[in-house]
């Protein structure tokens, strides 16, 4: 079986996110248009320009850890991408016992890694000193022990690795699991990533840049993509994976099927630290990349989640890189941003976002991008405002780009047998 005759197939889905825990919550509450922005509430953010976040509340994550003095043991975005993982693993229906463990991998990837625990653990050095610094310090911060740890919990000794692109990092982790699966080097893969950077550090360190939203008196309106008063992104957090699987795979064991992955693009705009390329050039060559590998023309798709993470900047260029590569029929597309209900989750972004496009697919129905109250003039494509659409969606492009110029594009299809 060569490259091109092997299908991989998405056949599970977790989410742990601003607006639930669960799949079903999270996409009841997307479609309703519900918002997870507030005042943080992890830390005092009085002496912040930014004071608001989409935080997740309330997560328990012992289920997924063989015990709790393990789960304990873990920093934030662990907990978060190992309980996604598991999450995932029980939408799969897929039975570990009747599997090659050998032939399961994992890429879980994140963005910053464990920010709680260098905080904490740097607090403890200079008031305590070296001595009391904890045994655990290091397997906590590291990005890579989530998909680590979910691979320990449950013998997967496949392909495992942890993708670290910034915003593009869980789609990369989904597009190279992807090829992973093309090649033949695993029968099945959990792809995905995972963030918890709403601390001191890491919300002073984005003021700093000046690039989150400080529209603090309206929390809930102030992630608004594409439209023309925005300010800035609102940083949110917590994880997406998704279940791959080769086609053949899935079928022998009749597992449900959300779509099939068809193409995946990973470009660099070689531009600039944090600003896109002029135009969206690299996203617009990632898009074309994505659409080549899947063997579509522009006029196949019918619905990109766009990266629209309500930057002055990055809206307007992604909108540039769609009309580019698009054409007439951009005015077509539904586009929607869906980081106006769950903030901008980094490195865990482009999980959560497959995950709505396969339930796009799935139930024939598309999030709005809220907020988008007097879209601006730049940006003047269907962006789906307000309000959910039902729509038939055959094939989608799940945009993600982050800084360092990462670009990630992922085309999924429904699934026709």
């Amino acid at each position: 079986m060569g490259w091109t005759d092997r299908r991989v197939v998405i056949t599970g889905l977790g989410v742990v996110t601003p607006l639930g825990h669960d799949l079903e919550t999270f996409w009841r509450r997307l479609l309703a248009g519900e918002c997870g922005v507030d005042r943080i509430r992890l830390f005092d953010p009085a002496p912040f320009d930014t004071q608001i976040a989409a935080e997740v509340r309330g997560f328990d994550a012992t289920f997924a850890f063989p015990s709790p003095k393990d789960e304990r043991r873990t920093d934030r975005y662990e907990k978060f991408g190992v309980g996604a993982a598991h999450l995932a693993l029980l939408d799969s229906g897929l039975d570990l016992n009747r599997v090659d463990l050998d032939q399961v991998g994992v890429y879980l990837g994140s963005g910053i890694g464990g920010l709680y625990t260098t905080e904490e653990q740097h607090k403890i050095l200079l008031s305590r000193g070296p001595g009391r610094l904890s045994p655990f310090m290091i397997p906590m911060l590291i990005l890579n022990m989530a998909s680590g740890l979910f691979s320990m919990y449950h013998g997967l000794r496949g392909p495992n690795l942890a993708t670290c692109s910034a915003c593009a990092t869980a789609s990369h982790a989904i597009g190279e699991a992807w090829r992973t699966l093309k090649m033949g080097d695993a029968r099945v893969m959990f792809a995905g990533g995972s963030e918890a950077t709403i601390t001191p550090l890491g919300i002073g360190g984005f003021c700093a840049m000046k690039a989150m939203s400080t529209r603090n008196a309206e929390p809930q309106r102030a992630s608004r993509p594409f439209d023309a008063a925005r300010d800035g992104f609102v940083m949110g957090e917590g994880a997406g994976v998704v279940v791959l699987e080769e086609l053949e795979h899935a079928r022998a064991r009749g597992a449900r099927i959300y779509c099939e992955v068809v193409g995946y693009g990973n470009t660099a705009d070689a531009h600039h630290m944090t600003a896109p390329a002029p135009g969206g050039e690299g996203a617009a060559r990632c898009m074309r990349m994505a659409l080549r590998s899947a063997g579509l023309h522009p006029e196949d798709i019918t619905y990109i989640n766009a990266h629209g993470t309500s930057t002055p900047q990055g809206d307007i260029c992604e909108t540039q890189a769609i009309k580019t590569v698009f054409g007439d029929h951009a005015r077509k597309l539904a586009v929607s941003s869906t980081k106006g209900a769950t903030g901008h989750m980094l490195g865990a972004a482009g999980a959560v976002e497959m995950a709505i496009c396969a339930k796009a697919i799935q139930t024939g129905v598309v999030p709005p991008t809220i907020n988008l109250d007097e879209p601006d003039p730049a940006c003047d494509l269907d962006y789906v405002p307000h309000t959910a659409r039902e729509m038939p969606v055959h094939a989608i492009v799940n945009n993600s780009f982050g800084f360092g110029g990462h670009n990630a594009s992922i085309v999924a299809r429904r699934f026709t047998g």
